[in-house]
């Protein structure tokens, strides 16, 4: 059975730049020179600290789907 990973996206219309997610995820993510959130690799494996860095996003710019299956991680789905 194959690992799973995610596909973690940022929004860069809704990112303000507020920087949180480089605070709780360094590995996963980075700002760039406009100030707008960029996941390091585009596909990565699940990790607490990309989860939470979703969740705490002041403007929930951030989207994980399971790669391969398509479900949502986050925003769950309603």
């Amino acid at each position: 059975m194959a690992e799973t990973k995610w596909r973690v996206t940022v929004d860069t219309d809704l990112c303000i730049g507020s920087g949180g997610c480089v605070l709780r995820a360094p590995d996963a993510f980075e700002l760039d020179t406009a100030r707008q959130s960029c996941p390091k690799h585009e596909v990565m494996a699940p990790s607490d600290d990309v989860l939470e860095a979703a969740e705490t996003c002041p403007v929930e710019a951030i989207t994980i789907v399971e790669e391969g299956s398509g479900a949502e991680v986050f925003p769950p789905a309603d």
